[in-house]
């Protein structure tokens, strides 16, 4: 797999070197920004395949820096800021950001993180295939068109929302979904008791999927926020 240009926005001078440092280490292409105002020009000039982004800019917050990208690219944003609240972290990803790591971070991370990321390009760069197209994962086959899905090659026997829930996840493998996301995709709104029969449909279609519930290989919690599909080799 080729490495990845990465658009690095960051105003802590050693933060940003550390972050270069490591990047170039590691033979990854790079491009800076010091503020917003910047990472969005930078962006628009250059279509970077993921940005690396901090909240706390000079000039503007980084989620409007992520609005910004959003309102046309789907290109990958990570963010890293020091900002640890359930909140924060929800606003961002609300927002579009496809995943948040808090400083201070290791590099071991920042790389694994990048992994996954440069996985979910991959998946990215075959979008414009049609719906018909089949989705796998490990033993995991989802057949859009068919409207059903196997594991091991058995077919899964899964209720219309769970089913529902098992292609938003898919579509979205490698990124963090929120709470709000996912109930505004299954339900059409987003209410408290929507949360809660979240929680209950992802329980059994846990159940269905993984064959350790406990150490889940497909569905990762992040307890607070949301849901994450993850790529399995």
């Amino acid at each position: 797999m080729n490495k990845p240009l990465i658009l690095v926005v960051e105003d802590d001078t050693p933060v940003r070197n550390l972050i270069t440092t490591t990047l170039k280490t590691n033979d990854y292409r790079y491009l800076v920004a010091a503020n917003g105002e910047t990472a969005i020009l930078e962006a628009s000039s250059h279509n970077p395949d993921i940005v690396l982004l901090d909240l706390g800019l000079p000039d503007m917050d980084g989620v409007q820096v992520i609005r910004s990208i959003r309102s046309w690219s789907n290109l990958p944003i990570l963010v890293i800021s020091a900002r640890s609240e359930d909140s924060d972290k929800i606003e961002a990803l609300d927002a579009g950001a496809d995943d948040y790591l808090t400083k201070p971070f290791s590099v071991e991370e920042l790389l694994a993180r990048l992994r996954v990321t440069q996985r979910r390009l991959s998946y990215m760069n075959t979008e414009h295939t049609a719906q018909s197209s089949v989705f796998v994962n490990g033993k995991l086959r989802v057949d859009y068109a068919g409207g059903c899905a196997y594991l091991d090659g058995q077919e899964l026997h899964l209720t219309p929302i769970e089913y529902k829930l098992l292609c938003l996840l898919s579509r979205n493998v490698g990124k963090v979904l929120t709470h709000t996301y996912i109930t505004q995709n299954i339900w059409g709104r987003s209410w408290e008791n929507d949360v809660a029969s979240l929680r209950v449909f992802m329980a059994t279609l846990r159940k269905k999927l993984e064959s350790e519930p406990d150490s889940p290989q497909y569905i990762q919690t992040h307890i607070g926020v949301g849901y994450r599909m993850m790529k399995v080799e």
